[in-house]
């Protein structure tokens, strides 16, 4: 799918507690106030919806570091959820951008690291060929494109948690605009699960 200005889709993705942030101010590793809704019907339709038109992923080191430690042991797991799999089956199979300042090269296959602006790198890979840029989860990165306005559509998972305290994926001085709400849906734990396309 493209965009309406021409190239591929930048989506990115995040999981966010109802006061708007992303980790633990303590902790900022520790998802266990992800893993309740992690495994909801609601969080894998989700989750299938944002990679089952994209042809890349791109990612930050440290989260490219814990996705692809842990997602590629999901695969043939005994009672593993079917979408599980296939978002861990796409991540090993599909083409892997890093960026990192610190990754001489990439110890994954599928995989190319940069140690360039996001932006920069975002926007060459709209102009190629292939499906959506998917962003799953990378704060840093989203916050880069954010900052750009090379978000095409922007995909939340809001937890009914609140954290107190810790970083916030939307800060002051982002650029002005408008966003529509292409779904939405809510889960019986309390979780919900958003699509916002931007309007341009």
């Amino acid at each position: 799918m493209n965009t309406l200005n021409g190239g591929r889709r930048v989506i990115a993705n995040m999981n966010l507690s109802i006061d708007g942030r992303y980790a633990d101010p303590e902790n900022p590793v520790d998802m266990s106030w992800v893993q309740p809704y992690a495994v909801t019907d609601v969080a894998r339709d989700h989750m299938t919806s944002l990679w089952e038109n994209a042809t890349t992923a791109l990612l930050g080191r440290t989260n490219a570091e814990g996705f692809l430690g842990f997602w590629p042991t999901v695969i043939g797991a005994e009672g593993v959820d079917p979408r599980d799999e296939g978002f861990a089956k796409w991540l090993v199979d599909t083409e892997k951008v890093v960026l990192s300042s610190t990754l001489a090269a990439a110890p994954w296959e599928r995989t190319t690291v940069f140690d360039r602006p996001t932006a920069e790198v975002a926007v060459e890979l709209k102009a190629a060929d292939g499906g959506d840029i998917l962003v799953p989860s990378s704060a840093s990165i989203i916050k880069a494109l954010l900052a750009e306005d090379l978000v095409d559509r922007l995909g939340m998972m809001i937890f009914p948690v609140t954290l107190g305290g810790g970083p916030r994926l939307f800060e002051d001085g982002l650029p002005a605009g408008q966003w529509t709400l292409t779904s939405q849906a809510a889960g019986e734990k309390g979780e919900l699960a958003m699509f916002y396309d931007r309007v341009r």
